[in-house]
C-alpha cells in the first residue's frame, strides 16, 4: 500500500508562501503616505523657513530691568514710622518713611529767629544810615553857621584895628574883636571836621548795611535749609511703583546715605535688556517688533518693540574692561545690550513681569514685517531669475 507524501504541491506551496495582495498594496500605500508626509514637513519647514524663519534673530540672554529708585536718608535721625508693608504698591507722593522731626523743628525754629535778627539788623543799619545824613545835613548847618560869624567877626575886627588907629577906641575892645574872629575860626574848622565824622559814619553805615544784608540773606538761606531738613523727615515715593527691599525699622537711628527702602517702578515702565551677538546686528533696527517669551511661563508671551542698540558692547562697560593687544588673544563672539520696551496695554496685562526675571527675544527683523513672504516657490523662482 502506498504511503501518502507529506510534502504539498509545489503550486500550493507558492500559494502559501506568497502574502496576500492587499498587504502588498497596504505597505506601497503607507510608504507612499510617508513619503508624502516627509515631503510635506520639509516643503512646509522650507517655506517657513524662506517667509520668516530667516529674519528672526533670538536670544535667550535677556532679563527684565527697571529704574529702581533705591530710596535713602538725607539727614540723621530716629525712624518714627514705616507707612508701607512689604512689596505694597503706592503711588507717587505717597508716605514710606516718616523720621522724628523734634529735633529739626527747634533747629527750623532757631535758623527763623536768626533770620528774624538779620533782617532786623538790616533795618537797624538803614536807620544810621540816615542817621548819618541828618548829622552831614546838620554839620553843613554848622558850617554855614561858622562861615557866617566868621564873617562878621573878621569885619568887626577890621573896623576894630582901624579905630583903635585912630584913637577912637580902646585896645581891649580891638583885642576882643580879634579874638572873635580868631573863635569863629575855630568854630568853623570844628564844623568842617564834624562834617568829615559825620560822612565818615555815613560811610561806615552804608557798609554795615550791606554787611547786614549779606547776613540777612545767609540767614534766610540757612532758615530755608532747615525747612527744607524739616521736610526730609518724611520720605515719599518718587514715582507710582511698588516698594520691597525695606530695611527701615521703628526706633532705629539712621545716618545720611543709609539705604532705607526701594522702589520699583510698576509693569509698563519695565524694559527687557537682550545681549545680542555681534553676528545678529547686521538688521536689527530701532522700531522692529520683538517677542518676548519669560521662563517663568513660555505660555504668556507678549509685544514688545526695538528701543535702541548700546553704543558699545557689553565687554567695554565692565569694570576690567577686556586688552586684546597680548600674545595669548583668543578671539570671543561679544554680545551688545539691546533695550526692548514692552507695549504698555500687554505689560499692563501680564501679571508675571517682575524686575530680574529671564526672557527669551526673538525680533523680527524685516524692514517691513510680514512684506517679505515670498515663500519657497518664490524664493527659488527669484534665486534662478525666473518671473
Amino acid at each position: 500500500m502506498n504511503a501518502v507524501s507529506d510534502k504539498p504541491a509545489p503550486e500550493v506551496a507558492a500559494t502559501a508562501s506568497a502574502p496576500p495582495a492587499p498587504r502588498r498594496r497596504w505597505r506601497g500605500l503607507r510608504t507612499a503616505l510617508l513619503v508624502l508626509l516627509a515631503a510635506a514637513v520639509v516643503v512646509l519647514g522650507g517655506n517657513w523657513w524662506f517667509v520668516e524663519g530667516r529674519w528672526l534673530e533670538s536670544t535667550d540672554d535677556a532679563y527684565v530691568q527697571g529704574d529702581i529708585a533705591v530710596l535713602s536718608s538725607r539727614i540723621d535721625g530716629e525712624v518714627a514710622t514705616v507707612h508701607v508693608a512689604d512689596n505694597q504698591a503706592v503711588h507717587a507722593g505717597d508716605r514710606l518713611i516718616s523720621l522724628d522731626p523734634a529735633d529739626w523743628a527747634a533747629r527750623l525754629e532757631q535758623a527763623r529767629g536768626s533770620a528774624a535778627e538779620a533782617v532786623a539788623a538790616v533795618d537797624t543799619a538803614r536807620r544810621q544810615v540816615e542817621q548819618s545824613r541828618a548829622a552831614i545835613a546838620q554839620a553843613d548847618a554848622m558850617i554855614d553857621q561858622a562861615g557866617a560869624e566868621l564873617t562878621r567877626a573878621t569885619a568887626e575886627a577890621g573896623r576894630s584895628g582901624a579905630l583903635v588907629g585912630a584913637g577912637w577906641t580902646s585896645r581891649q575892645s580891638n583885642d576882643q574883636a580879634v579874638a572873635d574872629r580868631l573863635k569863629a575860626q575855630a568854630q568853623l574848622d570844628v564844623a568842617r571836621a564834624q562834617r568829615a565824622t559825620a560822612a565818615q559814619a555815613l560811610a561806615v553805615a552804608e557798609a554795615q548795611v550791606v554787611q547786614a544784608a549779606a547776613r540777612a540773606v545767609t540767614a534766610g538761606a540757612a532758615a530755608r535749609l532747615a525747612e527744607n531738613n524739616l521736610s526730609y523727615t518724611v520720605i515719599r515715593a518718587p514715582f507710582d511703583g511698588v516698594v520691597g527691599n525695606r530695611a527701615a525699622q521703628p526706633g532705629q537711628h539712621v545716618q545720611p546715605g543709609q539705604l532705607l527702602i526701594a522702589l520699583a517702578p510698576p509693569a509698563p515702565r519695565l524694559f527687557v535688556v537682550a545681549n545680542f551677538k555681534e553676528t545678529q546686528l547686521r538688521r536689527m533696527r530701532p522700531g522692529q517688533p520683538v517677542r518676548l517669551t519669560p521662563d517663568i511661563d513660555t505660555g504668556a508671551g507678549i509685544e514688545g518693540r526695538v528701543d535702541s542698540l548700546a553704543p558699545a558692547t557689553g565687554a567695554l562697560f565692565s569694570l576690567l574692561p577686556p586688552e586684546n593687544a597680548t600674545g595669548n588673544f583668543t578671539k570671543v563672539v561679544q554680545r551688545v545690550p539691546v533695550k526692548i520696551v514692552f507695549d504698555p496695554a500687554a505689560a499692563a496685562a501680564a501679571g508675571w513681569l517682575r524686575a530680574g526675571l529671564s526672557v527669551t527675544a526673538e525680533v523680527d527683523t524685516r524692514e517691513k514685517p510680514g512684506g517679505h513672504k515670498e515663500g519657497l516657490l518664490g524664493a527659488a523662482a527669484a534665486t534662478l531669475g525666473l518671473p
